[in-house]
């Protein structure tokens, strides 16, 4: 199941704190001019528009839009189609009291990550100063599989605030001062790691930064600093090892379960951070069905016959000089809803459609995946594969009969 979100945490503290600031400005009648660029941090300063790359006729997703006036300017004058997400009512609320009729431009109320993980892919996805208030391990996963292959993403994070203080190279979330216009002023919780932290979560989550640029307040005197950050996803799904050890001896034979339905492909994350299907290692006495169901069931509480499993067939490949097989494998019906396991290394399930499978497939899932659809752009360590051949009788069995 995804991370969820603590109704004490850093987040919950996050979502009051906006809702303060929408319902402070909607009392006061706050007038804003309309964008005439994107504003990074301060105004005039950062990458004009040309940052985001090509925006006619995209599909474009402003996560954490406040007021909506950089997606009502990127409908207006680029002929972009964009999606404009905000958690807080208010913010909502004074984005259509000025903006509801625009064309092109729709405004949702929504939990960021709820709507990445349920949206069609995005072309590009920007965000101006709201990442740092949502928990990276929530956010990134979604991020990654929301853009559609060769996506743009863009996003501006605090670098120094202005009180002097700079990032830091862990991953928590640290107070900081959300003023109000006209006085008054309420604590958020942000996440502010340097920008190498940063690179290596777009990095753990198939995304490539392209591009760093700092923006420095205008006043000498005020030490605030952002920086703004465009990565992209790249046109195939990547997928890489788990670590660099070999396999154990026990564990140079395994099974790749591959569950799809209407709701698409299931997957797990597991603890080292690759999303694979479910599966696992042959125990003695078993046989390659049996373990399918076993591990299906001992991963996700998923139910399933071992007459529902059709075995593809194996995969060889080399790790470290060890040779690994793996059996790729078809359940075609199944029983239940999964759920995280206890002890279980793999959890998080869910389920992909094919458009938008998650980078750093787990190599072994990568390579079945492949052969079941040899069209999905998929990127893995080449490995020989035996198809299995089914015979007149309805067995399946190797190619040596």
């Amino acid at each position: 199941m995804p991370r969820p979100v603590a109704p004490d945490g850093p987040e919950s503290v996050n979502a009051d704190a906006w809702q303060a600031y929408a319902t402070h400005h909607l009392r006061r009648g706050t007038a804003l001019a309309e964008a005439e660029r994107i504003d990074w941090g301060f105004p005039g300063a950062g990458p004009d528009d040309a940052f985001l790359g090509e925006l006619a006729g995209r599909r474009v997703l402003d996560l954490g839009c406040g007021p909506a006036r950089h997606a009502a300017r990127l409908v207006r004058a680029h002929g972009a189609t964009v999606d404009a997400v905000d958690l807080a009512p208010g913010q909502i609320e004074r984005a259509r009291d000025r903006y509801g009729s625009l064309p092109g431009l729709r405004l949702l109320r929504a939990d960021a990550v709820e709507h990445l993980r349920t949206a069609r892919p995005y072309d590009v996805i920007y965000s101006v100063n709201a990442v740092p208030f949502i928990d990276p391990r929530r956010l990134f996963p979604a991020l990654a599989t929301a853009l559609a292959p060769g996506g743009t993403l863009c996003f501006s994070v605090l670098h120094t605030n202005s009180a002097g203080d700079g990032p830091t190279s862990e991953l928590l979330a640290r107070p900081e001062t959300l003023r109000f216009a006209g006085g008054g002023e309420t604590t958020v919780r942000m996440w502010v790691p340097t920008t190498e932290r940063w690179q290596d979560l777009l990095a753990e989550h198939g995304l490539r930064l392209e591009d760093v640029v700092p923006v420095t307040s205008p006043d000498p005197a005020d030490p605030a600093a952002y920086r703004v950050l465009r990565a992209r996803r790249p046109l195939r799904v990547s997928s890489r090892p788990r670590s660099g050890r070999p396999p154990a001896a026990h564990a140079a034979i395994g099974v790749g379960a591959i569950l799809y339905g209407p709701r698409g492909l299931l997957l797990g994350r597991h603890r080292r951070g690759t999303w694979e299907l479910p599966g696992g290692t042959v125990e003695p006495g078993e046989s390659l069905q049996e373990t399918v169901v076993r591990e299906l069931r001992e991963e996700t509480g998923l139910r399933a016959d071992p007459s529902k499993v059709r075995l593809l067939g194996t995969l060889l490949d080399r790790v470290e000089g060890v040779v690994r097989m793996t059996v790729g494998a078809v359940v075609t019906d199944w029983e239940g809803e999964p759920a995280d396991r206890p002890g279980e290394s793999v959890g998080d399930w869910r389920w992909y459609s094919l458009d938008r499978l998650p980078p750093s497939l787990f190599v072994c899932s990568a390579q079945s995946l492949a052969v079941w659809r040899p069209d999905l752009p998929i990127d893995h360590a080449p490995a020989h594969f035996t198809p299995f051949a089914r015979h007149d009788d309805g067995q399946v069995r190797g190619d040596d009969g």
